[in-house]
Formats: structure tokens, C-alpha cells, sequence
């Protein structure tokens, strides 16, 4: 089982903790991560464009001219896409981008993004994360510590002090557990997970 440290809010270290090998020692698979991260940009894409063809376009009811003897190419309504006001061809209608990727796939690409993190030494597990009050520079001084920037704090269940200190820090993110994703863990050069994290990851998608 692979073995990491494991440090207080001053940045000391207080001991260590073992994780579970299934998620944190699998062979890293860039391809399944690459499949599950355009997933989960697809899915945030709406689909609402459209664009009126020339059968909803108004207008265009007459024929503009007769069909021969006029010396202009011929035209059966002025509401045909060669037309100013005409309508459109072939353009976006509503759709969904949705693409569907294998549970078992995004459960394998979950374990390689954090097994990738644990490899590259990038994965630091925190005793506890008591915010007392609602202040920015707590985290500030958190991360100072850890001498890490662009991070995902993840704690076992979202504590509202710890959120409102989060969320001004730009490269930092905060979430719970049972909402960590590939697309995040890509996103953050390093992973903090508190001991609690560390216990809700397993139990949840072990």
C-alpha cells in the first residue's frame, strides 16, 4: 500500500497514513482520463443554438419572376439561402453533446488521476482542516505552509468556514469528497485531501 505524509495546518509533519491501493497505486491510463474529461466538457455544453431554415423563415410565399423570358436565373422564393433574410443550410439546431462513458471507465480514470498524483508526489493529506472563522487568509496561510499553489482541497464533508476561505484564492478549489473528479484533479497541479477525504474517497468509490 503506498504510504504518504500526513501534516497539520503549520505545514509540520504529525505522522503518516497508508491508502488504499486499489485507488492510489493503479496503473495510470491517459486514455481513459482523456475520454472521461471530454465527457464531462461535453456535458456542460447546452445546445441551445438554432438557426431558421428557409420553411421558417417569413416571407417568400410568390414566385419573384416567371420561369422563362426574363434573362435572370430562374427563383422559386425569395426566402432561399442565396437570399438576403433567406434561410440558413445545414446550421446548428438543439442538440445534446452528451457522451457516454462506461461507469467502470470513469471509476479506472478516477483511480488514474489520483495514482498520478501520488507517482509525481503531489498528494498531501492534511490531520485536520479547522477554520474557526470565515477568512481568506487562513487558506492563504495554509498553503503557504504546504508551499503548494493551484490546489484541490478536498475534505470529507464541505464545512462552510472552510468554503467562504476558499473561494476568493484564485488556484484554489474546495470540495467534498463524493464530488471529486477527473476533469478537477487534472485542472490542480496538487491534491490535498484531509484524513476524513481520505476515508469518504475510499468508502465511496473504492
Amino acid at each position: 500500500m503506498p504510504k504518504v505524509a500526513v501534516y497539520n495546518m503549520n505545514g509540520e509533519q504529525v505522522g503518516d497514513i497508508e491508502l488504499n491501493e486499489k485507488l492510489f497505486s493503479a496503473p495510470v491510463r491517459p486514455d481513459l482520463m482523456h475520454a472521461v474529461v471530454l465527457s464531462l466538457l461535453a456535458a456542460k455544453r447546452q445546445g441551445t443554438h438554432k438557426v431558421k431554415t428557409r420553411s421558417e423563415v417569413s416571407g417568400g410565399g410568390r414566385k419573384p419572376w416567371r420561369q422563362k423570358g426574363t434573362g435572370r436565373a430562374r427563383q422559386g422564393s425569395t426566402r432561399s439561402p442565396q437570399w438576403k433574410g433567406g434561410g440558413v443550410v445545414f446550421g446548428p439546431t438543439p442538440r445534446t453533446y452528451e457522451l457516454k462513458v462506461p461507469k467502470k471507465v470513469r471509476r479506472l480514470a478516477l483511480y488514474s488521476a489520483l495514482s498520478s498524483k501520488v507517482d509525481e508526489g503531489k498528494l498531501i493529506v492534511l490531520d485536520d482542516l479547522a477554520v474557526s472563522e470565515a477568512k481568506t487568509k487562513h487558506m492563504a496561510t495554509l498553503l503557504q505552509a504546504l508551499h503548494v499553489n493551484k490546489v484541490l482541497l478536498v475534505d470529507g464533508q464541505r464545512e462552510e468556514n472552510a468554503y467562504l476561505s476558499a473561494r476568493n484564492i484564485q488556484g484554489l478549489k474546495y470540495v467534498e469528497a463524493n464530488a471529486l473528479n477527473v476533469y478537477d484533479l487534472i485542472q490542480h497541479d496538487h491534491l490535498v485531501l484531509t484524513r476524513d477525504a481520505v476515508a469518504k474517497v475510499e468508502e465511496v468509490f473504492a
